[in-house]
């Protein structure tokens, strides 16, 4: 799945491209923030913490050797129909949408190469992955305020204390920090996956997650009324008796 600084240049790219007023974000950092937040509790990416929480229950997703975590569940949950969806909330979401893309790719690159899953290919896929990571200029630090503090204590999944809000916050800007100082100029040769597979799932990503930000800050345009048909007529059948003669003005 996506690490860390594919998911930061996801949001960083939403946010430069479309501006946060277009999708719905007042808080940029609490944004930012929710880029992080399925991954707090899942055991390696943050430590120590608080909790765990077992993966299928962050990011709603069966069991699997890929998994496809399931964003339009957490939508439907936790965004649709909701008046007040926390900046923190509108991040976790994207972060599950980036995560089902790479995957559902991922799912159908390795049956189309005929590679079977196994520990090799886990390998491969995630030296592949921290390669492309490692192409992406990320640079935003997110900090922890008041604000970001509040919006996790109310996450609607779970709660988030502050404790788990600052030991995020330090894995996060690790992530950054490391990006820069690796950065590489262009895609390395890869052990299994393709630029074009980078290429098509970002994009697809990136697609998914402006088409539901927007979503709920333009709302959809009203159906056209249907045309009513014509009824079945003869020349002079429905006129007034002084337009019976079609083409002839005589009223």
């Amino acid at each position: 799945m996506p690490s860390w600084n594919i998911h930061t240049a996801h949001a960083e790219k939403l946010l430069r491209e479309e501006g946060p007023a277009t999708l719905g974000v007042t808080d940029v950092n609490a944004f930012m923030f929710g880029n992080y937040v399925p991954d707090i509790y899942v055991g390696y990416l943050v430590k120590p913490t608080t909790k765990t929480i077992e993966y299928k229950d962050t990011h709603l997703a069966r069991k699997a050797y890929i998994p496809l975590p399931r964003h339009d569940i957490f939508w439907r949950r936790y965004i649709e129909g909701r008046d007040n969806v926390s900046d923190v909330t509108l991040g976790a979401w994207t972060h599950l949408v980036c995560d089902h893309v790479y995957n559902k790719h991922t799912r159908a690159f390795i049956k189309k190469v005929h590679v079977r899953p196994g520990e090799q290919t886990r390998v491969d896929k995630q030296g592949d992955f921290a390669a492309f990571g490692h192409t992406l200029a990320i640079s935003t630090h997110v900090a922890v305020d008041d604000a970001l503090l509040a919006q996790c204590a109310a996450f609607p999944q779970y709660d988030i204390p502050e404790a788990d809000v600052r030991e995020t916050v330090r894995a996060a800007c690790a992530f950054v920090d490391d990006n820069q100082e690796h950065f590489l100029p262009e895609l390395p040769k890869l052990a299994l996956l393709t630029p074009e597979f980078f290429a098509d799932a970002f994009a697809e990503a990136h697609a998914i997650c402006v088409e539901g930000l927007r979503s709920r800050v333009t709302p959809p345009a009203a159906p056209k009324p249907p045309v009513q048909p014509f009824a079945d007529f003869s020349p002079t059948h429905g006129m007034p008796s002084c337009c019976a003669a079609p083409g002839v003005q005589t009223c």
